[in-house]
């Protein structure tokens, strides 16, 4: 099992989300929370290159993405500044590089299949709608029916179940895992003084491991580890983020055959799995 570099991603600025597309595109989230500036970019899932680079909507930080489906990009905005509540929904079609259609009154659900399932706030409660995800138009007035919502919810959260992502969980030494994953895990603990929990994903062969350990600093250090397990070897060791006083977490996951690593807050690098 061997880990190969594709391409890195680095702005100097906050990635604060990383969505890979099962179309083959990888959308990302930016955002300067001093400037009050938010960017987003697309691009080739295969080879890092650029196929939109740092769109703004018209609000350029109260906004944030919903979903993907095929080319599009769903954002939202905010029903008010510094408040969590969405309102809106704004269609990006990421070929025509524009906004194919907006409607800034609906709230935004959940996707299943070519529908997007939304809301309206009335006096009385919430009124819910279908609407066509290409057109924006709306074709169910589903009234105040939240139990079929939440079947229709929960219909799409399995369907979405099994989208190719493996993400780190912590490792409880009370659990043997397979193979030689727990072996290796446990020595770590004789080469370097951690602190705090150990993330790992473990599949086939290949075993990625996060911790914290204090440097001499009395500072912490986040090291991401690679083990081929079949060979019993290192094949990748990375400082991801240097000489911290927080536990950082969600610094990798895996989407089909593409490991993500996420080097302090600014730098994402994409490795792939070959055997």
């Amino acid at each position: 099992m061997k880990l190969k570099k594709k391409y890195r991603f680095d702005n100097k600025r906050q990635i604060w989300r990383i969505i890979p597309t099962n179309e083959g595109k990888l959308i990302l989230e930016e955002r300067e929370p001093e400037k009050k500036q938010a960017y987003f970019h697309c691009l080739s899932i295969d080879s890092g290159k650029k196929i939109l680079s740092n769109f703004q909507l018209d609000d350029k930080f109260w906004v944030g993405i919903e979903a993907v489906k095929d080319d599009t990009i769903f954002f939202h905005k905010f029903a008010k500044p510094d408040m969590p509540k969405h309102r809106g929904i704004f269609a990006f079609d990421l070929k025509a590089k524009e906004l194919i259609w907006q409607n800034p009154e609906l709230v935004f659900l959940f996707l299943l299949n070519d529908k997007i399932f939304t809301y309206k706030e009335k006096f009385e409660g919430r009124n819910y709608y279908s609407i066509d995800s290409t057109s924006g138009e709306i074709i169910d007035d589903l009234g105040n029916d939240y139990k079929r919502i939440n079947n229709l919810r929960s219909e799409s959260s399995s369907n979405g179940a099994n989208d190719g992502y493996i993400f780190p969980e912590a490792f409880d030494e009370n659990f043997e895992l397979q193979n030689r994953a727990g072996d290796f895990i446990k020595s770590l603990r004789n080469n370097f003084v951690i602190s705090g929990k150990i993330e790992y994903i473990s599949v086939n062969d290949l075993l990625l491991l996060s911790f914290h350990s204090v440097n001499s600093k009395g500072t912490l250090d986040n090291i991401f580890k690679a083990v081929d397990l079949s060979k019993g070897k290192y094949i990748l060791e990375e400082l991801i983020n240097k000489e911290t006083s927080l536990f950082l977490t969600d610094s990798f996951f895996i989407k089909d055959d593409l490991l993500f690593l996420l080097f302090g807050k600014t730098r994402l690098v994409v490795y792939k799995m070959v055997n």
